[in-house]
């Protein structure tokens, strides 16, 4: 039985989280599965969110993978003396279910150089040097200094390494935020639709969420103004989950709003670097005069789903209380792996990475566009602002959705929607292009746009 308190002030995600993976260390074995979100939802009356959020942590830290369609189950490689080959069969099973899987945020396996990857990390591992040292809980000097670099280069960010903390996944970094800003704020203003993930972790520090409109070009800020809110989260340079860009007079508004307020905006720019039509409007804390921007990037998105590490970026007037609640020499993030980036980062191999899947992406993005407007184009709406790996639509005319995922599943095409990721605000199927092959994306549209003709009222 689980120990969750409902009156401790530790947020019940971390909670759930700590007693799950105490379970899992002390009482389980590799491939043992986990009982599932909706079981914990009802035992402990507690949100789905919530559930999700611990889930989505240990998964980020590799206690336990997720496997479409079975649940989750204690990951193989925590111990490696113990063969998982059911779990084995069950992933290979469900990698051939579905001929066409749309997922909207998967690089294609044969971006990821590792070759290069390998050569890096038996090279740190071959050098001794940082072995059997206590580790910096703000992430590896080095690393910050290669993040710190290439932030200034490339998006304009005003930062050094003394004001980047590295941490451990997305759900990590956005805790984070959340516990030094809980003290000070009790409201979180965010995009509607947005990034539910994001909404359930500020609850759980106990925020009020005000939800914010989303119009063509970002927030809309007279509706911001009439909130109770004083600090915002948005993705400004690629809207979670629209696409929108958010424009440079809305980004000097927000700025303006921030300081008249004297609060904050926590800016995730998640998906800047997969920008391939037009040059990325520079980030909003580089034009952040007043100390007032909090901004969050990611490796995963562009990089690879298992190097899940992330970083923020904290303005001065945090730093001394990120210091006074968090241990400097406690880091979640392997060693070895922060070495390896350091490394990978300092050496060019990250840049020259940028370049190739940009240019690969952006002939993908490109084919897939095509080949809606050819077999859609006048039955959909197309939501395609040149970034991310993935373009959303939605019907011009009324619509079944409910007929169409049944057609989905008997079609074995993997379908993706906007309501999913951002708690059921907005509805759009979000067709995912960076895990297909070139010569694939034509027969994936095609069977695609049948069910999708066979939907409409």
């Amino acid at each position: 039985m689980l120990k969750i308190n409902k009156n401790d002030s530790k947020p019940l995600h971390i909670q759930l989280y700590e007693e799950l993976k105490k379970d899992i260390l002390s009482a389980m074995k590799a491939g043992d599965k986990l009982p599932s979100i909706r079981k914990i939802v009802s035992t402990y009356n507690i949100s789905k969110i919530t559930v999700e959020n611990a889930y989505s942590q240990l998964v980020v830290e590799g206690y336990i993978e997720s496997i479409p369609k079975s649940g989750f189950f204690v990951s193989e490689d925590l111990y490696s003396s113990i063969a998982l080959e059911q779990t084995k069969e069950i992933k290979k099973e469900k990698e051939f279910e579905y001929l066409y899987d749309f997922y909207p945020a998967r690089l294609s396996s044969d971006t990821f150089p590792l070759k290069i990857w390998k050569r890096v990390y038996n090279k740190v591992i071959n050098d001794s040097l940082h072995l059997g040292k206590y580790q910096d809980g703000q992430g590896e000097f080095g690393l910050r200094k290669e993040i710190s670099k290439y932030l200034i280069e490339s998006r304009g960010v005003n930062c050094n390494p003394s004001s980047i903390v590295v941490c451990s996944g997305f759900p990590n970094a956005t805790s984070l935020i959340a516990r030094i800003l809980k003290d000070e704020y009790k409201s979180l203003a965010m995009e509607n639709p947005g990034y539910y993930i994001v909404k359930g972790v500020f609850e759980d520090y106990g925020f009020k969420i005000d939800k914010i409109p989303i119009e063509k070009n970002g927030l809309d800020i007279k509706f911001l103004e009439n909130s109770n809110s004083k600090i915002v989260y948005i993705t400004p340079s690629h809207q979670y989950p629209t696409g929108v860009t958010t424009s440079i007079s809305k980004r000097i508004k927000l700025l303006e709003w921030a300081k008249l307020n004297d609060g904050y905006i926590i800016e995730d720019d998640y998906d800047s670097e997969l920008s391939f039509v037009n040059k990325p409007i520079p980030s909003m804390q580089g034009l952040d005069k007043n100390q007032r921007v909090i901004y969050m990037g990611t490796f995963a998105k562009s990089f690879s789903p298992a190097i899940r590490v992330s970083y923020v970026v904290l303005p001065n007037t945090l730093l001394e209380k990120y210091n006074l609640l968090y241990d400097s020499s406690i880091s979640r993030v392997d060693l070895t792996l922060q070495k390896t980036l350091e490394e990978f980062m300092a050496k060019g191999f990250w840049e020259k990475h940028l370049r190739k899947i940009r240019t690969i992406n952006k002939k993908k993005h490109n084919l897939m566009k095509k080949a809606i407007e050819n077999y859609l184009g006048e039955y959909v709406n197309i939501l395609s602002e040149g970034a991310g790996l993935n373009i959303n639509i939605y019907p011009k005319t009324n619509f079944d959705w409910q007929k169409f995922k049944n057609l989905g599943e008997e079609n074995k095409i993997k379908l993706y929607f906007a309501s999913d990721v951002s708690g059921g605000d907005w509805e759009a199927c979000r067709l995912g292009f960076g895990g297909f092959k070139e010569n694939e994306i034509e027969n994936a549209i095609k069977a695609f746009s049948k069910i999708w003709l066979e939907s409409i009222i």
